[in-house]
């Protein structure tokens, strides 16, 4: 937990979070986060994780309008519960909060933090292998199918 506190005091306190509040979400719940070093900050957290960090560090609740959200009326008497809806209402794995994500990234990176790719994202590979397995694939699929009329057969 101290590791995605760290994050969050780092990037509120850069001034960087205007703008960026839906892709800080989803780099704090859904991608992996460490130093330069390799040492790990943070491999994602729960949602509820993350809206107890958001009212212990006490962030602005006007930063839910940035993605459309009204603060008025998201649960205001218990902060923890009010930002648990907040990561809701924002839409953590859709396209936006990936994009928002991954401009983000590179502020991140320069206060010491590497992020990792979006959970969805495929891994990077040269094309070369790419291209070669694709032909190995469709002669095990075809493998497949002749052994599957083989069975049918007897």
């Amino acid at each position: 937990m101290d590791g995605i506190r760290e994050l969050l005091s780092a990037i509120r306190d850069a001034g960087v979070l205007t703008g960026n509040f839906r892709g800080l979400l989803h780099i704090a719940i859904g991608r992996k986060v460490t130093r330069p070093d390799g040492s790990i900050v943070s491999a994602g957290v729960t949602w509820r994780a993350l809206s107890t960090e958001l009212k212990t560090l006490r962030f602005d609740q006007e930063l839910v309008r940035e993605y459309g959200a009204d603060p008025d009326a998201l649960t205001a008497r218990d902060r923890e519960r009010f930002w648990y809806a907040a990561i809701a209402a924002a839409k953590v794995d859709s396209a936006e909060a990936i994009e928002e994500a991954d401009k983000l990234a590179p502020k991140l990176k320069a206060l010491g933090f590497v992020v990792g790719p979006s959970p969805g994202a495929p891994s990077p590979s040269p094309k070369a292998s790419a291209t070669e397995a694709k032909p190995k694939e469709k002669e095990k699929e075809k493998d497949k199918d002749d052994k599957s009329a083989k069975k049918k057969k007897k």
